[in-house]
């Protein structure tokens, strides 16, 4: 053999995988390709109306897919695009090397050949909404060259089959990836760290309230859905089908269904849920003749394997690096403690969950909803529900595995003991669930189920711990505090509620700050003007927020510096929920420590602004700037102020804000996005806000023509029915012709 043959006989199977990958995602588009897209494009309609959404109509819901599809790229294809490079595992391709396992988390939970056999495997109406997903995705870069994709410049049908976030397959996010990069590069001395805090003072999460018609003064159930994520994470679209789907609110870019929002006759919020629908196994590891087992039940069992080859940006090339990836049959293995390896069990029926996601959408009713549940496809949401009929619901999770309740399950359990095996899944009727409480009303705020109807909750003690572990947090305790103090609601009182200034952190954080400065006020070093004055402001403040509030920036510089200091003297793995951090930060706080922090907060405060009575509107701003996923943000360049602040403080309007390099002023970035109020009578009555506004392209009208209405909490109202459509239409087009 010839050494040109036999290096070519070494490179034919990365040949082959080369030559597979570059089929999959850059075939060009052929003529019959072109040809079909443009005669579906003509059977759909796109009627985009004066705040720039877009109103989709055809014949069948494939057709407004299709079209879905084609207007998400007009709005924001940078993020539909890197939503797929990130679930299908290829964002070390363009990050490089330092994305690696990224990449490799993603195909240990789900990868692109078994997408395809669930894609194949799928029924013909989920197939073809695949493939409207793929052709209108394809169809706009066809129509618009201009625009060059970082990767992906042919989407691919079963790729939405990949997109796993949580209600599309398991939270992948929510495994470590340094746990991930220890285990597999061989330090299992480091792999060990706790998956994620789920409390840390963030401001992402989300809102879900219900009002029965008894409290409603129209006698018509109302719903708010106030999701909390990353600004511009979400759209605001209509999708309409003759064959059914009337379906409006928010989508995640690169998805094909209403994520959270309403149809005619029902609505649905998703919340975060802490509910536990995934576990961690601590399996033993022995080797024999060179093949690893693990034990399981007295006996070793073979640990598969399987090689995958990543490819990763280097320069102007792409290099690759080999992993060999470990599974039991409880899962892949993603990480290490002590000796032990960690498998990692999770949901992993992307095509129930897929189902799910669209066939709620076409609810008509509590019951037609609660039947599409029962494909238990949705991992990490609870659900607030409301209905035409009058009915409000709660249910806590989806996915939950059935556990023996003698381990716990909030730690790596022994995976060679079978008991630990999940034994099923509990049915739709033995989760957390409220249907009609007596109290005429519903809130989640990614808190615990035990307190979402006042006193008609659930009784915690009826349920296995692991089924609902979440903590209260302040943005629920205000949220009970709201919904139970009025006895009847309109849209305009549930948008009040929504936006309640109130900040319940304070009535705990507060007074024993002023308490300590009665206690060290005799001292010369705290007996200052400026200190009394500032003690004095706060004393008086209503601890609500509000742009022209000094205390309530006073009040959150000091709680943030003070829980920097009260966390230096926990335990590094120790993990805080919402209340327990405040209580830990009072009760590993002296006195004099407290007050010295407001001396040093007033202190930042002038050294940055020139004066430490800033109002809150001053220091707290909205500005958007590029539209690009990563913004940029200015103190010199135009912004707005914005009163309402972190979810940790209690504010049920979250704004999550922060200073960046060269900036003295803090930039939201995370909180609250699509935000609609709803009324379900004879004829729907709905309301909305997004962040900013519809378009990612700076100088579209459409930038930011929101954004005024987002920073003072007032809502615009949503166009649903057609012949509302037409009076406030923009611009009426099929696919392409833009």
């Amino acid at each position: 053999m010839s050494y040109f043959a036999y290096r070519l006989r070494a490179l034919l199977p990365y040949l082959v995988l080369f030559l597979s990958s570059y089929s999959l995602y850059a075939q060009p588009f052929t003529q019959s390709d072109i040809g079909r897209w443009q005669q579906r494009a003509k059977g759909v309609t796109i009627a985009r109306d004066t705040w720039g959404v877009p109103h989709i109509y055809g014949k069948t819901d494939a057709d407004v897919v299709f079209g879905l599809m084609y207007t998400q790229c007009e709005d924001d294809f940078a993020r539909v695009e890197d939503n797929y490079i990130t679930s299908i595992g290829r964002l070390a391709e363009v990050e490089g090397e330092s994305a690696l396992y990224h990449d490799l988390r993603a195909r240990l939970f789900m990868d692109t050949t078994q997408a395809i056999a669930v894609y194949k495997k799928s029924p013909a109406w989920m197939k073809q909404l695949l493939e409207a997903f793929a052709d209108g995705t394809n169809y706009y870069l066809y129509t618009h060259p201009e625009v060059k994709p970082r990767l992906i410049s042919r989407f691919q049908p079963w790729m939405p089959l990949m997109f796993s976030e949580g209600s599309i397959g398991g939270n992948i996010s929510v495994v470590p990836i340094d746990r991930i990069k220890a285990f597999y590069e061989g330090n299992p001395k480091t792999s060990w760290v706790p998956r994620e805090d789920y409390y840390e003072r963030e401001s992402i999460g989300s809102n879900g309230f219900a009002v029965a018609p008894s409290k409603s003064a129209t006698k018509n159930a109302l719903l708010l859905i106030n999701p909390h994520t990353s600004f511009y994470f979400r759209s605001e679209v209509h999708m309409v089908s003759e064959t059914g789907l009337n379906a409006y609110g928010a989508v995640t870019w690169g998805q094909f269904f209403i994520y959270q929002g309403f149809n005619e006759n029902c609505g649905w919020m998703h919340t975060s849920s802490y509910a536990d629908s995934m576990d961690e196994y601590l399996e033993t590891i022995q080797k024999k003749n060179g093949k690893l087992y693990y034990q399981h039940g007295g006996k070793p069992k073979p640990v598969r394997t399987q090689t995958v080859r990543l490819p990763y940006k280097s320069g102007n090339g792409v290099q690759y690096k080999e992993f060999t990836m470990y599974f039991t049959h409880h899962g892949p293995t993603a990480g290490q403690q002590g000796d032990k390896w960690i498998a990692v069990a999770m949901m992993n029926t992307p095509l129930n969950a897929l189902s799910q996601s669209y066939l709620r959408t076409k609810a008509k009713d509590y019951a037609s909803y609660q039947e599409v549940m029962k494909l238990n496809g949705n991992a990490s949401n609870n659900t607030v529900f409301a209905d035409r009929n009058g009915t409000i619901a709660y249910w806590h999770g989806n996915f939950m595995p059935r556990r023996d309740t003698q381990f716990d399950w909030s730690k790596p359990v022994d995976g060679s003991n079978p008991a630990t095996d999940w034994k099923g899944l509990h049915p739709i009727t033995e989760l957390v669930q409220v249907r009609n409480p007596a109290s005429g009303w519903i809130q989640n705020c990614n808190a615990t189920p035990f307190t979402v109807s006042g006193p008609s909750s659930p009784n915690k003690a009826n349920f296995p711990a692991y089924m609902a572990p979440d903590a209260e947090n302040y943005r629920g305790i205000n949220a009970v505090r709201v919904l139970s103090r009025k006895s009847v609601f309109t849209l305009d009182t549930l948008i009040a509620a929504a936006n309640d200034p109130h900040l319940a952190a304070f009535d705990d954080l507060l007074p024993p700050l002023l308490a300590a400065y009665g206690s060290v006020s005799g001292d010369p070093k705290y007996n200052t003007k400026d200190l009394t004055e500032a003690i004095e402001i706060l004393r008086n403040w209503d601890r609500g927020y509000g742009i022209q509030s000094v205390a309530q920036t006073l009040a959150i510089y000091w709680g943030e510096k003070i829980g920097r200091l009260a966390r230096t003297r926990a335990a590094a793995d120790t993990r805080f929920d919402n209340l327990g951090l405040s209580d830990f930060i009072l009760k590993n706080t002296s006195e004099a420590e407290k007050v010295t922090t407001l001396a040093e907060v007033m202190s930042d405060l002038s050294r940055q602004f020139g004066t430490w009575r800033m109002p809150w509107g001053e220091v707290n701003r909205y500005q958007r700037l590029t539209g690009k996923i990563t913004e940029t943000y200015d103190d010199q360049k135009p912004s707005l102020p914005v009163g309402f602040t972190s979810s940790a403080w209690g504010s049920l309007a979250a704004y999550g804000a922060r200073s960046y390099p060269g900036t003295q002023k803090r930039y939201g970035n995370v909180g609250n996005s699509f935000v609609a109020v709803v009324e379900f009578g004879e004829r729907v009555k709905a309301r909305s806000v997004v962040t900013g506004g519809q378009s990612s392209r700076p100088g579209d009208k459409h930038f930011t023509d929101q954004a005024a209405l987002y920073c003072e909490g007032k809502f615009k109202d949503v166009f649903f029915y057609p012949e509302d459509v037409q009076k406030h239409v923009e611009k009426t087009y099929h696919p392409g012709e833009r």
